[in-house]
């Protein structure tokens, strides 16, 4: 039986994995694994770790004199992992690379069409008995032009859709999939271009130190006046005070966000009885055309069914020694 340490413990975690496999012992923490709480996994020759806990050097160098052998990250962004620092440590480290795109894209296209037909506005009215549809004006996506920023699995899934919408489509990435994109309709466009011909805009990228706030002052001056932006993927891609900036400006007509650049510490949190430190995000959340739900993009049961076995199975192959599901290891 391999003991593994399983941090950032939701009642959902609980749920899904607790009943996987009675081939690994679980220990569950609430907590953040961190520098200061790595001590805890003594004894485990894995842990599993989601999105804010931190892998740092100093982290690493803890788990690895505690035994552990394998990280296993269940999801697929791996920024809050030193990796050199791993594998100095000898340290594996895995992740769900691809647990359901479709389930990210669906809650894009979700996002966008709940903010452009103002459904949570209507739906908290008529709990009130308010039937008045004055201020609900929206718009359809039909023949409107969607900017998709990214065309990795996630980006295409929701391209695919929108194109169902008969939108037009065009597209951002680096490395372009030409045949892809002219079997659905979608044109590649320069990054000019798209910022200034998209109605709708779509983020579907990882967090790097070149896409770190690629949504800045200087993008949203250049952006379609009224565009209406949907990020699903990281927070830190979009600058928030410029963003605040260009909503106030009326440069940017809405925008639907399931990340926030400093959400640590405040998503997947009960704050309902607290006071709000961070000064940005209720700004944020003032404005009508803003709609923020708490990174639950990744969040069904296809979704958490497929983290869960990739996770599980990669745990196990530490002890028969077999290699890492394909396109895993990091």
């Amino acid at each position: 039986m391999i003991e593994t340490a399983f941090y950032d413990t939701k009642p959902y975690d609980r749920q899904y994995f607790a009943k996987a496999t009675d081939r690994i012992k679980w220990r569950f923490h609430e907590f953040r694994l961190s520098a200061e709480t790595a001590a805890t996994a003594k004894g485990a020759r894995a842990v599993c770790v989601f999105v804010h806990d931190v892998a740092d050097r100093r982290c690493l160098a803890t788990l690895s004199q505690s035994g552990v052998r394998l990280l296993a990250l269940r999801c697929a962004g791996h920024n809050n992992v030193d990796l050199n620092a791993a594998r100095e440590q000898n340290i594996a480290v895995v992740r769900v690379p691809a647990y359901s795109p479709h389930a990210v894209a669906e809650h894009a296209v979700g996002l966008l069409l709940t903010l452009s037909r103002k459904i949570h506005r209507a739906y908290n009215r008529v709990r009130e008995h308010n039937f008045s549809l004055n201020s609900l004006i929206g718009f359809e996506v039909f023949d409107k032009t969607v900017g998709i920023v990214g065309t990795g699995k996630i980006g295409r899934i929701t391209a695919e859709i929108f194109r169902g919408f008969q939108a037009k489509v065009i597209a951002y990435d680096p490395a372009p999939m030409r045949e892809w994109a002219a079997q659905q309709g979608v044109n590649y466009a320069d990054w000019e271009t798209l910022l200034t011909q998209s109605d709708i805009l779509s983020l579907h990228l990882p967090l790097l130190p070149e896409t770190n706030h690629l949504l800045n002052a200087e993008a949203f001056a250049r952006m379609k006046h009224g565009v209406v932006i949907v990020n699903t993927s990281r927070g830190k891609l979009i600058d928030t005070r410029a963003l605040i900036a260009a909503l106030k400006r009326g440069t940017v007509g809405g925008i639907a966000l399931d990340v926030y650049e400093e959400e640590e510490g405040i998503f997947f949190q009960d704050l309902s009885d607290r006071v709000l430190l961070d000064d940005v995000l209720p700004r944020l959340l003032s404005f009508p055309n803003v709609l923020v739900t708490a990174h639950q993009a990744f969040l069904t049961h296809e979704a958490l069914t497929e983290i869960c076995r990739v996770t599980t199975t990669n745990i196990l192959r530490l002890e028969t020694g077999e290699p890492w599901l394909a396109g895993t290891a990091l």
